[in-house]
């Protein structure tokens, strides 16, 4: 049973309210966001391009650009290095495309995620010296790659480091090193992706090239794109490029993206988010996890409208494999869990064989959704058990694994995500460990809903659906507003949808409003819920549109929901009880 609480953050949301010509709802959803002052809350209401940070702050940005600048006069060969991931194909597009736009003798070389792993590598180094590359420029990868930076150097080459993740205590002895989390970085704002990093410095570069700035602006859409995917905090500088990043979408003339748009039926949408996060993202992403990341460059990078649509149908099928082998990996992961001991276990370590390296993460947040606890997945790698975890709130899974380190061949990550490789003996070793000591309580383990506001369905108007409107997107860090009002009379029922799984209702509360309700969930464990609490007979006459003693507890989001040129609000109800 999950537990509902109420988000109780303090301000004077009469004055926000008046000061801003907003509702004190409005308002009360801003500060439970902690967005906190006059000029945060400025920003996060009509933030635009005036309010992004100049790149010259990024320690090492001003550096990276002179070195460039003599590379690119040189005509030297610079070679970038980006990941495999949404966040490492997007930043290697924005500096080849930039780079590309100011002359540079450029190319580019992504790791393979299975032969390669993450990151710059001893073999990605050799190659690119075979090659005759004279500067390596990394993005999304390189901070904690000390030794291959030292290597690259030793076979004299000029390196250039871009990256967004944390430093460890040693960094690489790059000739540029540009990463806001660097010590000593006076940027403002640390919580850039890979590509947005990428963003700042060919920002800087064109600058000093004499490009016009809006041409830089041009690559927005890209930053704002992998800030989504790589699941950045939506907060201050990244809610800017991802509000401008969805503008430019809609009249993107980057023929892969338009094709990758077309092919998901989004045309005529309006993209969200949401769209970028779990329709158009991991297309992108399944060419990294099953095939080659090049693929999905390949579509960022090509001019012709019809190879565009060739690579973007091919990444579409991937992507709809990759969900097969998903949902197949998930399944066996449930029938393993529920008929075994592990079921009682308070992490859940499961061991998939079969299962497809790259997905053991989906598969391990997936389970963390249905069990609402810690869990690793491992599967069968080249040399090796491998794997991927997701943890809860109250757990750091990096700790964790750190007090087991003498099982593992290799591990790193933070606290709420993890990887690993073992020997396959220590498998079951591991899960014992990891259970003997941890503290995790049955509280720990109780998922928690925070509601932003109890209201009643009557406040619901169609000018605060559109106030709503303005804390998008949504997304990491800016969650979507929770509603919730107690006790709603359940005047009709019925399932609806092809697949069966969506119930539409009639709810009126104890003031008399009546509003169209939806629920987009299991809709057989809904009627199962209502029938062990009010029994068969009444469940039927509520399902039959007839007056019953049925009655729910709700957490909802408003919207307006428009049928056949009808425009009604409507609420969507995301728990019950």
């Amino acid at each position: 049973m999950e537990k509902w609480v109420v988000a109780a953050k303090r301000a004077d949301f009469k004055a926000i309210a008046e000061k801003f010509g907003i509702d004190q709802v409005t308002a009360r959803l801003i500060r439970n966001r902690d967005v906190i002052g006059d000029a945060a809350v400025e920003e996060y209401l009509n933030g635009s391009l005036l309010n992004l940070h100049s790149p010259h702050l990024l320690l090492g940005c001003d550096k990276a650009v002179k070195i460039l600048m003599e590379k690119i006069d040189a005509q030297k060969k610079i070679r970038i290095i980006g990941d495999y991931d949404i966040d490492g194909v997007t930043a290697t597009y924005i500096l080849y495309r930039g780079l590309y736009r100011c002359g540079a003798n450029v190319d580019y070389d992504l790791p393979d995620r299975i032969l390669d792993g993450y990151g710059l590598n001893r073999s990605l180094i050799e190659r690119a010296n075979d090659e005759g590359v004279d500067t390596v420029l990394t993005c999304d990868n390189g901070i904690s790659a000390v030794e291959q930076i030292a290597y690259a150097r030793e076979l004299g080459m000029t390196t250039i480091v871009t990256d967004h993740h944390e430093p460890g205590p040693i960094l690489p002895a790059a000739d540029a090193l540009i990463n806001p989390h660097q010590k000593g970085c006076p940027y403002p704002y640390k919580e850039l992706c890979g590509a947005a990093v990428a963003y700042k410095l060919i920002a800087a570069l064109y600058e000093a090239a004499g490009i016009l700035q809006r041409e830089s602006e041009e690559l927005i859409a890209f930053a704002g794109f992998a800030t989504v995917g790589d699941v950045m905090d939506l907060t201050g500088e990244n809610r800017i490029l991802v509000k401008e990043g969805l503008l430019q979408l809609k009249t993107t003339d980057n023929p892969g993206m338009r094709a990758l748009i077309q092919i998901n039926g989004l045309a005529e949408k309006e993209i969200t988010a949401y769209h970028i996060g779990f329709i158009l993202g991991p297309c992108l992403n399944a060419g990294g996890r099953l095939d080659t990341a090049k693929k999905s460059l390949d579509l960022l990078l090509t001019d012709s409208e019809a190879e565009a649509t060739e690579l973007a149908e091919e990444l579409l099928n991937l992507n709809n494999r990759r969900k097969d082998m998903t949902a197949k990996g998930y399944e066996q992961a449930v029938e393993l869990i529920e008929t075994s001991s592990m079921i009682r276990d308070k992490v859940l370590v499961v061991y998939l064989p079969g299962c497809h390296e790259s997905l053991t993460g989906i598969i391990a947040g997936r389970l963390r959704e249905r069990y609402y606890r810690p869990v690793l997945v491992l599967t069968e790698g080249q040399n090796a058990v491998k794997g991927s975890g997701r943890s809860i709130e109250a757990y750091s899974m990096f700790e964790e694994l750190q007090k087991c380190k003498d099982l593992f061949l290799s591990f790193g990550g933070h606290p709420m995500a993890a990887g690993c490789s073992l020997q396959k003996e220590n498998v079951e070793e591991l899960r014992r460990r990891l259970n003997a000591q941890t503290t995790l309580t049955e509280e720990d383990l109780t998922p928690k809903i925070v509601i932003d506001v109890p209201m009643p369905i009557d406040y619901i108007t169609e000018q605060l659906i559109r106030e709503l409107d303005y804390l998008e997107p949504y997304g990491k860090g800016n969650s979507k507003p929770v509603f919730a009002e107690k006790e709603l009379d359940v005047l009709s029922a019925k399932e609806a949808g092809q697949s069966g799984r969506t119930v539409r209702m009639k709810v009126m509360n104890d003031a008399g409003a009546i509003r169209d309700a939806v629920y987009f969930g299991d809709a057989r464990l809904f009627r199962k819920y209502l029938e062990e609490k009010y029994g068969c007979e009444e469940t039927d006459r509520v399902y039959l549109g007839r007056r019953s003693k049925v009655r729910l507890s709700v957490t909802y989001y408003p919207s307006i929901h428009e049928y056949h040129g009808e425009r009604s609000i409507q609420i969507t109800i995301l728990n019950y009880r």
